[in-house]
């Protein structure tokens, strides 16, 4: 094919248009102009609204990971702040709760230490106070152990007595501990007067029935004897003072069948869980021997006689 038959102009494809500069002053101009166009007449907002609106979807689905991320972070260190939060107020309330059963103690027992203060003012015999330390081992007597002993002038038989009334009597006594049994245990008797009547009784431990009481034994049906009746020592028996508080009647049985009444009192004196009491000297040992018979002549003794 000769040469000069060939066409030679470039192919469409590489054909060239504008200029690079040419474009670049078109589009600055174009883009100066919207913007001054939108600034002042603001033709552009309509279509950045739907725009806006258009992309929103997208935006809230692309935000989605990002706004979980941050909740399951805060949710974290919430329930972190809220259990610290709460073993913080737990321990707390456990420390205002300690403090207060303290509290309740000491007043308890500030107000039974200014009775047996009292008590003791008006008591005319010699008297020690005493804290019970624990009760006795033995599960089929009532006794507890005082820090009283030997040492400090305690005396096997001395009446025990706390704020309310008898507690008990030393039955026992070590250098530096005391054991004391209970009005309620069954070896232990005491002598009382009805304070309603003036009549005398022996009333004996019962550690049993209603888990602790007195029972007033061979006592007639028809004694005068009623529920509430008080009874107090009576004096006679060399141990206990008169006049200190025992117990109160609780029930009165009288059976047909029987010549006497069964008789139930309850103690006064807080036989369990007292904490601290009285220990009493023994009226035996603060009254006057009893006068020495008179010796008489032999002839007056058997004057008369043939």
């Amino acid at each position: 094919m000769p040469l000069g038959t060939i066409d030679r102009t470039p192919p469409p494809f590489f054909k060239q248009g504008p200029s690079a500069l040419s474009k670049l002053v078109f589009f600055g101009a174009l883009a100066l102009f919207l913007m001054v166009a939108d600034a002042r007449l603001k033709l552009t907002q309509p279509l950045r609204s739907a725009a806006a609106t258009a992309l929103y979807p997208l935006q809230w689905l692309v935000m989605q990971p990002i706004h979980l991320a941050q909740r399951a972070g805060a949710y974290v260190g919430t329930v972190s702040s809220v259990q610290q939060t709460e073993i913080l107020a737990r321990q707390k309330l456990a420390m205002q709760a300690l403090r207060a059963n303290q509290v309740d103690h000491l007043t308890l027992e500030n107000n039974r230490l200014r009775k047996l203060l009292e008590l003791r003012e008006q008591l005319p015999v010699t008297s020690r106070a005493a804290e019970v330390l624990y009760d006795a081992a033995d599960p089929y007597t009532r006794k507890i152990i005082v820090d009283q002993g030997l040492l400090q002038g305690v005396e096997a038989g001395s009446p025990v007595v706390d704020e309310a009334g008898v507690v008990g009597q030393v039955t026992r006594v070590y250098p530096l501990l005391s054991e004391v049994s209970l009005v309620i245990d069954r070896d232990q008797a005491i002598p009382v007067l009805n304070t309603r009547t003036g009549a005398r009784s022996v009333a004996f431990g019962d550690p049993v029935t209603q888990g602790g009481s007195l029972e007033l034994r061979f006592m007639p049906a028809n004694a005068d004897v009623v529920a509430g009746d008080v009874l107090t020592t009576s004096g006679v028996d060399g141990v206990y003072p008169a006049g200190l508080p025992v117990a109160r009647i609780a029930k009165v049985e009288r059976r047909a069948d029987s010549s006497f009444a069964r008789i139930h009192a309850e103690p006064v004196a807080l036989t369990a869980g007292t904490r601290h009491v009285m220990i009493l000297k023994p009226t035996s040992a603060i009254i006057p021997p009893p006068p020495a018979e008179e010796n008489v002549a032999p002839s007056a003794r058997h004057k008369g006689r043939p």
